[in-house]
């Protein structure tokens, strides 16, 4: 691709000869459509497949694969052999499907975004007799070799080079992140042409002028007679040649190379795969010991093994990804409501993670719109008189009125007293080598006035006087060398800066050649700036409040894009240049972007290379960008972030996809993010401690009872209760203090919280065995026939479930429960159902076909107290744990 451009570039543009419809026709069979890579959807099929492939997923079929050939205590009863595998292959299913439905219409609201408008190019074909003629071609349908007509409001169609240009002004925005159009013309003698024209002026600019953020090696976007794919003509009219389709474009090698990557883990993921490690290896601690224990004390070996798979399957929250669905789709269907589009659901969680939020600056942090900021006189005060001059100007100017223009002309609208009564004589049109537009007015007494605008060197050159109160000034060196100065003043604050100049013309004409643009009195500058939104610095507050830290990576200049930052709150220290990134390797830049907030000057793999590195530095980044060039910045972020405006392989490779272009959106995005994944912790710390405090107890009572404390069938059944009963957490609510900081998946923790909360249960589990075995005759009845173990199993079965489930109001905050926070209303009927369920099952007409035995009523008491003083250690331990590690999941 580089080949072709770099040959366009040194060699003359040739002679215009369109291709002949059979010619064209041919090329489009040899090398397909003019079409760019990009993400298919997968089929539905694979979507339910990908929505299967969970760590928790399979160890739960795993764990029912094994069930299937080890329960014999079920194979005895006949049909209920499959309790346990109908039980662990219900909770996989619901799951799975659930995840599946929520993300493939998801998917189909992404792409009902895309556009249905077919776009069309202008074409110059020839038919096998007859002339030339112009064609409306479909843009996919353009081959190389084809000659282009193209106008203002024009998109280009393909990878071209121009043949002919006038006033070409093309916005590559959408490539370079560059705020204003850029002009585009058909041979490089242009140059030469403008250096020999310009060079009187060149021991003022050489010494004074140089552009902020200037790069001596151009690169490719600067190739002044290419122009790119996806791009679109502003202003002007061009006739050009094709010289790449396809894949074969800038854009398109763009778009392959992301594709062609395999799409970067992401926080959410590297999270479950380290819980779910985590959780296997207690299992595989676990379950042997209990295995072992059962099976050299009872001396029942097939039972232990049966028993210590039921103990597996206590020991893994067998909800979670259910848990974990339900919450991602509640979430994505509450940012929905707020004209947000979630592609992938485990994004949710990754924008509550995210620490880190990477954005574009062009039409993100700014409006995209370029406003006249300040119109000064010479010594730099605000002069309506430069304004009235600037907008008989940009008004008469014939032709499509550029970004600048407009601008003025906005601006002039608010004033009461516009200059009226001129006629226009003549125009000298804006072209690249003079750099200034000129335009010749006449007024109602037939005096004719010459006004010009222009960039500052250019309007130098021509100028010999300037405006200095009322009073006109020779413009001497030293004068020209303080107007400079003041322009690099006006730069280094952001401002894109014109000169405007005029003069009164004593012998009237019709016609006027750029010969006549001298002698020009210099009135005063236009300082321009692309605006930030209003939004942009409240909501970078909020997120800051909220911390997550935000980067500025752009295409666009150093010096504006730090006066944008500063405009919305953002420290932009020193700024790092593209340039200065393709000279680190990558240890170097992941110390470099530890300390930097503003990245300028960057290709779409700088911009890569940033989030990498701040991924390597273990921080949760997010990434917001709408251009072409933003997508392999978008596919690497843990949470890519695009408009329904962007580009289509910015939407493509995006999670989220937002209908607004509303930065607040995304301060709620953060807190609902962090919702959706407190409760999903919720859920995870309190089962994993509960369940590892089960076994412990099982631990416990297999070395001293003679019998399972609980049948393997009453494990799953209380499982099952449980875990149903944690459905609702989704709409259960979050204690502020935990919006406040960016969470993650963090296995250590989860495991601390699981070794200090598991036990605390297991101190009551004991006290259950002894009063069991003694008050309730658990022991007397064995030592008498054998029998008791239906005592044990019924009074230490309601222990373990109402426990289990009056827990989750206890662990569930850090404050106080009941009293500092309360849980929805949604959670407390689930409580109150489950523990009733649990209560009532052991004096259910269902009692004795599942092995539980009706208890005496004073167990009501005793069970209460012992509720009671759960709660109360519960509190105390959570207490004490908060204060010696500060966080509280």
């Amino acid at each position: 691709m580089h080949q072709n451009y770099s040959t366009a570039i040194r060699q003359p543009a040739p002679q215009a000869s369109a291709l002949s419809d059979a010619a064209a026709a041919g090329l489009l069979k040899t090398n397909g459509l003019n079409e760019v890579a990009h993400d298919k959807p997968p089929h539905a099929l694979v979507q339910l497949y990908l929505a299967f492939k969970n760590p928790f997923v399979m160890v739960l079929l795993v764990l029912a694969f094994i069930t299937y050939f080890t329960d014999v205590q079920f194979a005895e009863a006949g049909e209920q052999s499959w309790v346990g595998i109908i039980i662990l292959t219900t909770m996989v299913t619901l799951s799975s499907l659930l995840r599946f439905f929520q993300e493939y219409r998801t998917g189909k609201s992404a792409e009902k975004l895309k556009s249905l408008v077919s776009n069309t190019a202008t074409v110059l074909r020839k038919p096998a007799k007859g002339q030339t003629r112009k064609l409306e071609v479909p843009m996919s349908q353009v081959v190389v070799g084809d000659i282009v007509c193209l106008q203002a409001g024009d998109m280009i169609p393909a990878d071209i080079e121009l043949l002919e240009s006038r006033d070409l002004f093309v916005s590559q925005a959408v490539l370079s992140g560059e705020a204003l159009p850029v002009e585009k013309y058909d041979t490089l003698g242009d140059v030469a042409e403008k250096s020999a024209q310009t060079a009187s002026s060149e021991d003022v600019t050489d010494r004074t002028s140089a552009k902020p953020g200037h790069r001596s090696d151009e690169s490719l976007l600067d190739r002044s007679n290419i122009c790119f794919m996806g791009t679109n003509v502003v202003s002007g009219i061009a006739t050009a040649r094709v010289i790449a389709t396809g894949n074969h474009t800038y854009f398109g090698s763009l778009a392959k190379n992301v594709l062609s990557h395999k799409r970067a883990e992401t926080s959410f993921d590297r999270g479950v795969s380290s819980v779910s490690w985590l959780l296997i290896r207690f299992m595989l601690v676990m379950v042997p010991l209990v295995f072992m224990i059962n099976g050299l004390t009872k001396g029942d070996w097939l039972s232990a093994l049966t028993f210590a798979m039921a103990v597996a399957v206590g020991l893994t929250p067998e909800m979670l990804p259910m848990i974990v669905s339900a919450n991602l789709a509640k979430g994505a269907i509450a940012m929905a409501r707020r004209k947000v589009v979630v592609k992938r659901l485990n994004s949710v969680q990754n924008f509550g993670a995210m620490d880190v939020l990477c954005t574009d600056k062009t039409g993100t942090l700014t409006q995209d719109k370029i406003i006249l900021e300040q119109h000064f006189n010479c010594d730099g005060e605000l002069d309506e008189g430069i304004l009235h001059l600037a907008w008989l100007n940009s008004v008469h100017q014939s032709g499509m009125k550029n970004l600048m223009d407009i601008a003025v002309i906005e601006r002039a609208a608010e004033l009461n007293n516009l200059p009226l009564g001129y006629s226009k004589i003549d125009e000298l049109p804006f072209d690249f080598i003079r750099r200034r537009l000129t335009v010749v007015l006449e007024n109602r007494k037939a005096q004719q006035l010459m006004i010009s605008k222009g960039a500052v060197e250019e309007m130098l050159a021509v100028s010999t006087h300037f405006q200095d109160g009322d009073t006109v000034r020779e413009l001497t060196l030293a004068e020209k060398i303080r107007i400079l100065k003041q322009t690099q003043d006006y730069n280094a604050q952001g401002f894109r800066v014109l000169l405007v100049a005029s003069k009164t013309i004593s012998s009237n004409q019709n016609q006027y050649k750029v010969s006549d643009e001298k002698d020009l009195v210099v009135r005063g500058f236009l300082t321009f700036l692309d605006p930030p939104k209003a939004s942009a610095a409240p909501a970078i507050k909020a997120l800051q409040e909220y911390g997550v830290a935000v980067k500025v990576l752009t295409g666009d200049n150093p010096i504006v894009t730090s006066k944008v930052c500063r405009d919305v709150g953002l420290n932009p220290g020193t700024p790092l240049l593209g340039p200065e990134i393709e000279l680190m390797d990558d240890i170097g830049l992941c110390q470099a972007v530890r300390e930097c907030t503003v990245f300028a000057k960057l290709t779409p793999m700088h911009k890569s290379r940033v989030v990498k590195a701040l991924q390597a530095n273990g921080h949760t980044v997010g990434f917001l960008g709408d251009g072409i060039n933003d997508a392999p910045a978008l596919r690497d972020a843990d949470v890519g972030i695009s408009v329904d405006s962007g580009a289509d392989i910015a939407k493509e490779t995006a999670d989220i996809i937002l209908l607004d272009k509303d930065l607040m959106v995304l301060e709620e995005g953060v807190i609902k993010g962090r919702e959706t994944f407190g409760n999903i912790l919720k859920y995870l710390n309190i089962t994993a401690s509960s369940n590892f405090g089960n076994v412990f107890s099982v631990l416990v009572a297999s070395a001293w009872l003679p019998w399972e404390p609980m049948l393997a069938m009453h494990l799953l059944i209380q499982n099952l209760i449980y875990d149903i009963s944690q459905l609702v957490l989704p709409w259960d609510k979050m204690d502020k203090e935990f919006l406040k900081k960016p969470r993650k998946w963090e296995a250590g923790n989860i495991r601390r919280f699981m070794v200090w909360l598991g036990p605390t249960s297991s101190v009551f589990d004991i006290t259950t065995y002894i009063l069991m075995w003694t008050v309730f005759g658990a022991g007397a009845a064995y030592y008498a026939d054998g029998g008791g173990q239906s005592i044990m199993n019924s009074g230490w079965f309601i222990v373990g479930l109402v426990s289990q489930t009056l827990v989750v109001h206890m662990l569930r905050t850090r404050k106080i429960p009941f009293i500092q926070s309360r849980a929805s209303l949604p959670v407390m009927v689930s409580t109150v159902v489950a523990v009733a369920i649990g209560c009532w099952l052991p004096f259910s007409p269902l009692a004795e076909s599942i092995g539980f035995i009706s208890l005496d009523s004073s167990y009501w008491y005793w069970l209460a107290a012992t509720m009671l003083g759960y709660m109360m250690l519960a509190q105390l331990v959570k207490t004490i744990y908060i204060r010696r590690y500060g966080v509280w999941f």
